[in-house]
């Protein structure tokens, strides 16, 4: 299995959410949430795409690389998910150091409140990484579906409806 962001992402929020992903079920394209982080990811920065660079690893498709400061400008709609967000990013410096990418960092942009965090990645990082891929793994590898966990986040999750609606 080829590891991306996403699951990265998704394993730090919902166990069920990955393996349903993993599994090919998908409400993302009708979500509103998702539609609304598309069109924030496109209108907030029009600058980028002149100044930045999109590369593809291993299946990641990183959207803006600054290649001569190795940052990498990740754009989230909230920063409720933060953990996730910054697992992530973490997750794509681990990718560009597996290729030769010497030190990355990355901004961490959350422009609906004007807000930036750095991040970076430590040798602590890196052994946790390693370990969510093996987790990630062996979860979407399992042949139930994990429980419904039952956050207040999950009302606003494109599988909010798939999860609760037998109640």
């Amino acid at each position: 299995m080829r590891i991306t962001g996403k699951p990265v992402n998704y394993y730090h929020i919902c166990h069920r959410k990955l393996w349903l992903f993993h599994h090919g079920i998908s409400f993302q394209q009708t979500h509103d949430n998702v539609a609304d982080g598309t069109l924030l990811h496109q209108t907030a920065y029009p600058q980028r795409a002149q100044r930045y660079r999109e590369i593809q690893i291993e299946g990641i498709k990183i959207d803006f690389y600054d290649p001569h400061e190795r940052v990498v400008h990740e754009i989230k709609r909230s920063n409720k998910l933060e953990e996730a967000s910054m697992a992530q990013l973490q997750f794509y410096f681990l990718t560009l150091e597996r290729h030769g990418v010497v030190e990355p960092t990355g901004l961490l942009e959350y422009p609906k409140i004007r807000r930036v965090e750095k991040v970076v990645l430590t040798d602590a990082d890196r052994l946790a990484i390693t370990d969510w891929e093996i987790a990630i793994e062996q979860l979407v590898a399992q042949e139930a579906c994990p429980s419904v966990i039952n956050k207040p986040f999950c009302k606003n999750c494109s599988y909010y409806d798939f999860c609760y609606s037998g109640e």
